[in-house]
């Protein structure tokens, strides 16, 4: 199948990738209402069409902390990505770095801050927070130490939700051995993505703490390392002790109530996320697009507000900008792209997404996504 939009991309991703990897990705918390909703909500936020414009020229390019980004778009932090393709946050951030947009690198990705910073663009940093405190204060050394222009402090999880995709599938739960013998299948049944990444994608650990689990040698034991060190008691105060060492911007993501927006504001952040985790977390809460306009009236001007959770195409940016966003991340997207063809679906994903958007520009009416507005919705 060649792929024409996000959705091939995800299909494509299914039949390449083991199935513990591909539901861990496409999978959601609980029920996974709040995975639904983050699709189906942008679904039906109807744009308005206009005719008889001179559209010769169309702006996507935006100014946003320092940084020109040519499209309003983003890859936002995916844990494991290495698991998808060889060395795959390297992958990802070229073909971010060839479109013009930021590769934001999680904590969890198998590819160290150095790694993918020696690919000549430092990447943004996504920051969890972590009981062992020590270890962070030596996570945001090596970040400024590469280069990283943008710090983004992931509050949403205190605790890592439950999520039933990965103990059916094997991924979670059960005994090592059980573990061990799913994951040999899924390697046997699937050999493309043995040779590449499961021979020679290696190491499979998680670079950046990789210091700090030094026992540990398959990814699920660093996963429940970080698991276990999530620290429940952080507070906004905990802002002060992370500019001890990161003279950045800091941009928090996961807020989906204008309370928490303000107090992220007021405790010195220069930007936000509006995010549910992508329907990870908290089953049953808002969707990320439903949450978005109240947060970016209550914070107006204060700060950069982003979204993300539930992004599947171009179409669903420009809707997402006309209610408030600066730019939109996405996740799962090149996710898929990256398991099924490496960096340049990566690549192919993000000109489609560029395509997607022009389209909507154009029939709508508007020339400039700094300009974007409510009046690009039909609201009737």
């Amino acid at each position: 199948m060649r792929a024409a939009s996000v959705s091939d991309y995800r299909e494509l991703a299914r039949r390449r990738l083991p199935n513990i990897f591909f539901e861990y990705i496409d999978g959601g918390s609980y029920a996974e209402v709040t995975l639904r909703r983050n699709v189906e909500d942008l679904e039906a936020i109807a744009l308005r069409q206009r005719v008889m414009r001179d559209m010769t020229k169309i702006n996507m390019s935006v100014e946003t902390l320092g940084q020109t980004l040519q499209m309003p778009v983003g890859l936002a932090p995916v844990g494991m990505a290495g698991m998808y393709g060889r060395r795959g946050e390297t992958q990802a951030i070229r073909a971010a770095s060839a479109a013009g947009v930021p590769f934001c690198l999680s904590t969890v990705g198998v590819c160290s801050i150095e790694e993918v910073a020696a690919t000549g663009t430092p990447p943004w940093f996504q920051l969890y927070m972590l009981k062992d405190r020590g270890y962070m204060r030596e996570l945001l050394a090596r970040a400024k130490a590469a280069g990283c222009p943008v710090l983004v402090f992931t509050v949403d999880l205190p605790l890592p939700g439950s999520r039933y995709r990965d103990i059916r599938s094997g991924f979670t739960g059960g005994s090592r051995l059980q573990q061990a013998m799913t994951q040999l299948w899924d390697g046997v049944t699937h050999p493309a993505w043995t040779w590449d990444v499961g021979i020679n994608g290696r190491p499979h650990t998680l670079g950046s703490v990789a210091g700090a689990v030094k026992e540990s040698r398959r990814v699920t034991d660093f996963l429940a390392w970080i698991s276990r060190n999530f620290d429940r008691s952080v507070t906004w105060k905990e802002l002060d002790w992370v500019r001890e060492s990161w003279d950045g911007p800091i941009v928090v993501k996961g807020v989906l109530d204008p309370e928490d927006a303000k107090a992220a504001a007021k405790a010195g952040a220069q930007g936000l996320v509006v995010s549910n985790h992508g329907g990870r977390q908290l089953d049953g809460v808002r969707s990320s697009i439903s949450a978005l306009p109240r947060i970016a009236d209550a914070v107006g001007n204060d700060l950069e507000v982003y979204m993300d959770g539930g992004v599947r195409s171009g179409l669903d940016v420009l809707k997402a900008l006309a209610l408030g966003a600066k730019a939109c991340f996405v996740g799962r997207a090149w996710a898929w792209a990256l398991g099924a063809g490496g960096e340049s679906a990566v690549a192919k994903m993000l000109d489609v997404l560029r395509a997607e958007l022009a389209v909507a520009m154009i029939l709508t009416g508007c020339a400039d996504v700094r300009e974007a507005g409510k009046t690009l919705l039909d609201e009737a």
